[in-house]
């Protein structure tokens, strides 16, 4: 009995983050085109660098840019084991600091959902941005605004293709 209780003791601690909730946004990493409509029938375009590993295997890194306009921004993503969801704070090049959470969306296939913890603005907006139709080569992401009726209507789609 002391044998088995001193190789327990013994048995190194898993690694940090290699529970399977740290992989489920695995998908996005990596380099994307994104593509959006723009007024008038223009399309905007803009890239995302999403990392792993830069800051350990706990944190997902995203690196957007909008060469166009010049907005940049970036996200940093990891499980909230406490929680259990996802966080992610976002900063811009626009003044933009939003912090969100939330996870895989029930009941929809590749549909993940994070949903701002504090109302922002004047009129306390609340937000939310979706992974949909994710695919290995593409996904769709949406940021949507709640409306007083608790709906949410987007308010900016982009179309990801993976950089080949």
């Amino acid at each position: 009995m002391l044998v088995a209780l001193a190789l327990a003791a013994a048995a190194p601690a898993p690694p940090p983050c290699s529970t399977p909730e740290y992989r489920q946004l695995d998908f996005w990493v990596g380099d994307w085109d994104g593509e959006f409509d723009l007024p008038g029938g223009k399309t905007g375009r803009a890239t995302n660098r999403i990392t792993r590993n830069e800051y350990g295997d706990c944190v997902i890194a995203e690196h957007f840019d909008q060469p166009d306009t010049g907005f940049v921004g970036a996200s940093f993503s990891t499980w909230d084991r406490h929680r259990k969801k996802w966080v992610q704070t976002w900063v811009d090049s626009g003044g933009g600091y939003i912090t969100l959470a939330g996870g895989p969306v029930e009941g929809q296939a590749w549909s993940f959902e994070l949903v701002t913890l504090e109302p922002r603005g004047p009129q306390q907006v609340h937000s939310r941005m979706i992974w949909q139709d994710v695919k290995p080569e593409s996904f769709t992401w949406r940021w949507q605004a709640r409306q007083a009726d608790g709906s949410y209507t987007d308010s900016w789609v982009i179309r990801y293709k993976r950089r080949k």
